[in-house]
């Protein structure tokens, strides 16, 4: 990061510029302290007592450390990557569907993780992988990963005060009766599941938002929010309400036109956790979301291609 000082930051002591105007946690200043060019004015590494002039250039560096990034377990992997934005901080991606987030006991080199550290290792970058969202192993689109320390703890605290805005896609089971409006219906896990999710009155608050695009003679294409991030929570609240996702065998049945659940991740909008500034991505459905769609509303005349204009 760099900074260069205002009028307003004249005077200051670099550790109040951090702790009160850039809102660096004291861990955050501690790492920037121990780098050997963690805190530098004008070219020289200095304090945090220093304190500063009007035209000052301040530079942080908060990239994670070499040594650190090796320890990592995740097995560098080469596998395709579909990257739809990146900078100095973020990384967005394009899941495909069947594409494990995380490593786990049977997925060991074949997940997003595994296809970053060996992407991040070929640039000779350090990387230690911090997501900020996840996606189901089935579950297609856009998982945002931050690329350091300081942009993982902003965007956390970001999810946390629910001020990233996700939207998905679905092509549902029949129509929902109220083609728009809200599910709130709380979640908790299943009695004896590990995996599966059931609503009950003494589950976690949970908020779905959505909208029906199109309906046809067997299913319906839905853009979906969740306003909460609840494990599975668009696939619980459409089979709750009567209208499961196509070929979601957890929570619904078995499609023979898909063999996975039909939702899709495809916008995101979050405040960078650097600039500040807005960023909206999109991803376009992948080709067996998109083989369904043309499946069932052939004759239609929406504009599919309109949702994924940026």
């Amino acid at each position: 990061m760099k900074l260069i000082i205002s009028e307003e930051l004249h005077g200051m002591a670099i550790r109040d510029i951090l702790k009160n105007k850039i809102k660096f946690s004291n861990a955050t200043i501690t790492f920037l302290k121990t780098r050997d060019r963690g805190i530098v004015l004008n070219g020289e590494k200095v304090t945090v007592r220093k304190t500063v002039k009007s035209g000052d250039v301040l530079e942080l560096e908060y990239t994670d450390d070499k040594t650190l990034a090796e320890k990592s377990e995740i097995i560098p992997t080469n596998l395709p990557l579909d990257i739809l934005y990146e900078d100095e901080d973020v990384i967005l991606l394009n899941k495909p569907p069947f594409m494990p987030t995380h490593p786990s006991q049977n997925h060991h080199t074949d997940t997003l993780a595994n296809a970053l550290r060996y992407y991040f290792d070929s640039k000779d970058i350090p990387f230690i992988f911090r997501t900020v969202n996840r996606l189901d192993n089935a579950t297609s689109g856009i998982v945002l990963v931050a690329k350091n320390k300081f942009a993982a703890n902003r965007l956390s605290q970001s999810i946390y005060n629910r001020e990233i805005s996700k939207s998905y896609l679905a092509i549902l089971n029949g129509t929902p009766q109220a083609r728009e409006g809200e599910i709130c219906a709380p979640i908790k896990r299943e009695q004896e599941s590990i995996i599966k999710r059931t609503v009950s009155d003494d589950g976690a608050y949970s908020l779905t938002k959505y909208k029906t695009l199109l309906s046809g003679d067997m299913f319906s294409l839905v853009e979906a929010s969740p306003i909460t991030g609840r494990t599975h929570q668009l696939r619980v609240h459409f089979a709750y309400i009567g209208n499961p996702i196509c070929g979601d065998t957890l929570y619904g049945y078995p499609s023979h036109f898909i063999t996975r659940q039909a939702l899709h991740a495809y916008k995101i909008s979050f405040t960078h956790p650097i600039s500040g500034k807005l960023i909206t991505i999109k991803a376009t459905l992948p080709k067996d979301m998109l083989d369904l769609y043309k499946l069932a509303f052939d004759d239609s005349e929406f504009d599919l291609e309109r949702l994924f204009e940026t």
